[in-house]
C-alpha cells in the first residue's frame, strides 16, 4: 500500500479556480437552474442542524432548499424562515415512498443534520441513502448520517459523487486511530468518494490516491455549535456548480471551496462578535465573504 502524500493547498491557485465554477447570474436561467438542495434530518432536539444547513446552501447561491423532517420538527423549521420547503415525513410508515418523488428534481442530497439516533428513523435514512446511491445523486452525508456508516461503510464504498464530512471524533470512529486502519479503510471507498476532515486545518482526503490536501488554518477559536452545518450546506451547492462546471475533480473543488467560506465567515463574523459569536452570525457573513472572494470585480457591474 502506497504513503499518504500530504499536500498543503495552493490558495491563490484555488481561489482563481473557484470563481470558474461560480455561475454567472443572468437573465436567461429559471428558478433551480442555480440549484436545488435537499436536507435529509431533523428532530424533535434538533431543529437548528437542517436550518443551518438548507438556509447556508441558498445563501451560497442556490435556488431552493428542502428539508426533510420528522413531524414534530417541521413547525419549528418553518418558523426559523419562510425561504425553506419543509417536508414533515422522515417519521412516516411509507417516509421514503414520499421523498422518492421530490429526489429526481434535487441536485445534491445532505443527510445527516439534526437527524438524531432513533433506530427507525436511521433505518429509514438507511434505505433513503440506498435510493440516492440508485438514482446516482451527489450526497454530502454529515454529522448523524455518518453515524449510520460507522458499522456500514459499504453503503457508499464504490459509489459515485459522495463527500463524508467527518469531525475527529466521527473520522476516528468510521476509520480508526492506527495510520494503517486509517489506510486500508479509505481505500475501500473507491475513487467517488471524497473526505472532508474537520478541524483546525480541513484536510480533504483523495482515498484511491493517498493524498491528503491540508486547507490553510482559519476562523477563530470561537468553536460554536452549527459551523459543520453551515459547512455541509454551502459544500452542497458549490458540489452542484462544481459538477455542473465539468471540473476534473468536482468533490475536491467543492470540498476546498466550502471550507474556505465557512472559516472566512468565522474570522469575520468573529471580528465583530468576539466570544457572542453564533452560527446565526456567520450566516450574515456569507454574501460579504463570498462577493469579496468568490466573484469577479466585474460581477457587480
Amino acid at each position: 500500500m502506497s504513503a499518504i502524500k500530504e499536500i498543503p493547498v495552493n490558495l491563490p491557485k484555488l481561489l482563481t479556480l473557484f470563481k470558474t465554477i461560480v455561475p454567472k447570474l443572468t437573465n436567461d436561467k429559471y428558478k433551480g437552474q442555480y440549484g436545488r438542495i435537499g436536507v435529509i434530518g431533523g428532530s424533535l432536539e434538533y431543529t437548528g442542524a437542517p436550518f443551518f444547513a438548507a438556509i447556508s446552501s441558498m445563501k451560497v447561491g442556490a435556488d431552493l432548499s428542502h428539508v426533510f423532517c420528522q413531524a414534530n420538527a417541521a413547525p419549528v423549521i418553518k418558523s426559523y424562515s419562510p425561504d425553506l420547503i419543509v417536508h414533515p415525513v422522515l417519521d412516516c410508515l411509507d417516509a421514503v415512498d414520499k421523498i422518492q418523488p421530490w429526489l429526481e428534481r434535487l441536485h445534491v442530497i445532505v443527510i445527516g443534520p439534526g437527524l438524531g439516533r432513533e433506530p427507525l428513523i436511521l433505518q429509514t435514512v438507511t434505505n433513503v441513502l440506498k435510493l440516492c446511491t440508485k438514482l446516482q445523486k451527489p450526497i454530502v452525508i454529515d454529522a448523524d448520517g455518518l453515524f449510520i456508516l460507522n458499522d456500514n461503510i459499504d453503503l457508499v464504498s464504490g459509489q459515485r459523487n459522495i463527500i463524508l464530512t467527518p469531525n475527529a471524533m466521527e473520522f476516528r470512529r468510521l476509520f480508526g486511530e492506527d495510520v494503517n486502519s486509517v489506510r486500508q479503510k479509505m481505500s475501500c471507498l473507491g475513487d467517488g468518494v471524497v473526505v472532508l476532515e474537520k478541524g483546525v486545518n480541513d484536510k480533504i482526503h483523495i482515498p484511491h490516491t493517498n493524498e491528503v490536501y491540508s486547507m490553510p488554518t482559519g476562523g477563530s477559536g470561537r468553536r460554536c455549535g452549527g459551523q459543520g452545518d453551515l459547512l455541509s450546506g454551502s459544500l452542497a451547492t458549490f458540489f452542484y456548480w462544481s459538477l455542473q462546471s465539468n471540473q476534473p475533480n468536482p468533490a475536491y473543488i467543492a470540498a476546498c471551496a466550502s471550507s474556505y467560506l465557512v472559516k472566512r465567515a468565522n474570522s469575520t463574523a468573529f471580528k465583530k462578535f468576539g466570544r457572542s459569536l453564533l452560527a446565526s452570525d456567520m450566516i450574515n457573513e456569507i454574501s460579504t465573504v463570498f462577493r469579496s472572494d468568490f466573484e469577479d470585480a466585474e460581477t457587480d457591474k
